[in-house]
């Protein structure tokens, strides 16, 4: 439900819109009402009553949960579980240490299987595979791993 301050500020932006339209719009505009006209004051109102209220109003709150600074905080539902089955989605470096720093020990090839140890650093979530027929452990960036059982885009 608006409060009285969103109708304070939606007609503040029809007074600044009258305002503006009557310095910056030719007069023949306005001798008949008409859909121009209309629109221009709505468009108007709706743009500098936001603006004011944007401006003006009371501060947004952040949802809760979410920390304070604007990042994203890691929740047990995004940290890999130890033995669960990944598909990697695109050719995928996987590295000796976590972070495009980390040594390049192979590319795991789009479509391969991967299953994650349980460890993550940020992003990055160290998993096993078999390569060529030789056991491989290393860490990948997680942007590039989806669930095994997730369906794939068609």
């Amino acid at each position: 439900m608006p409060s009285p301050l969103h109708f304070a500020a939606y007609g503040a932006g029809l007074l600044l819109t009258l305002c503006a339209c009557a310095r910056l719009t030719p007069r023949a505009w306005w001798r008949r009402p008409n859909a121009r006209a209309l629109g221009v004051l709505a468009g108007g109102s709706v743009a500098v009553g936001a603006a004011l209220l944007a401006l003006f109003g009371p501060p947004q709150l952040a949802p809760t949960g979410a920390p304070e600074n604007g990042t994203a905080s890691a929740s047990a539902a995004d940290a890999p579980t130890a033995g669960a089955r990944y598909r990697v989605v695109d050719a995928l470096n996987l590295r000796a240490a976590g972070g495009v720093d980390g040594e390049r020990l192979l590319v795991v090839p789009a479509g391969s299987r991967v299953t994650a140890t349980g460890r993550r650093d940020g992003d990055w979530w160290q998993v096993r595979t078999r390569l060529y027929g030789a056991p491989v452990e290393g860490w990948a960036s997680s942007l590039w791993l989806r669930r095994a059982d997730e369906r794939q885009p068609p």
